[in-house]
């Protein structure tokens, strides 16, 4: 059920920062609440796929219901609203520009393993080709040793008639 999700999506994201903000001023290191943070992603990454996933699902009284309309408007803005805290709270405790650094970074990543996904993909279309060529000159030799040997056949069995 899409409301299940935004409410686990809307759940993960305040469960992270609250973990966060109870532990950014004892924190050491980045690392220390990289776990909460990815989970923040994570959560807001939810949201975002039940609210398409309802645009492009439901019937049309479930798609366009202010109740509706509005829980997934509000889900939306209290996720980002929680995003721009947590982007507040480690730029303060860990210097301007590393909340900048952790999205430009995971960006990076995402993209890397889109066109490593991307790559691998290409390689199985390749390699799935090239099997499919190697069954079908496989065939066709089969098929001209069958044909020849018919035909060897047929000339044995014309030489031994007559």
């Amino acid at each position: 059920m899409v409301v299940a999700e935004v409410l686990t999506g809307i759940a993960l994201v305040q469960k992270s920062v609250e973990f966060i903000k109870s532990n950014i001023n004892t924190a050491k290191d980045i690392r220390d609440i990289a776990g909460s943070i990815d989970d923040l992603f994570a959560g807001e990454k939810q949201v975002q796929q039940a609210r398409n996933k309802k645009a492009g699902g439901s019937g049309l009284g479930d798609q366009f219901g202010v109740d509706t309309v509005a829980k997934e408007i509000i889900d939306a803005k209290i996720a980002a609203e929680q995003m721009q805290q947590v982007a507040t709270m480690v730029d303060m405790r860990f210097g301007h520009g590393t909340w900048a650094g952790i999205i430009a970074e995971r960006a990076k990543r995402i993209q890397e393993a889109k066109e490593a996904a991307l790559a691998a993909k290409k390689q199985k279309a390749k390699e799935d080709a090239e099997f499919m060529e190697m069954v079908k000159t496989l065939t066709i030799t089969f098929g001209v040793i069958l044909v020849m040997g018919g035909l060897f056949v047929v000339m044995l069995w014309q030489v031994s008639r007559g």
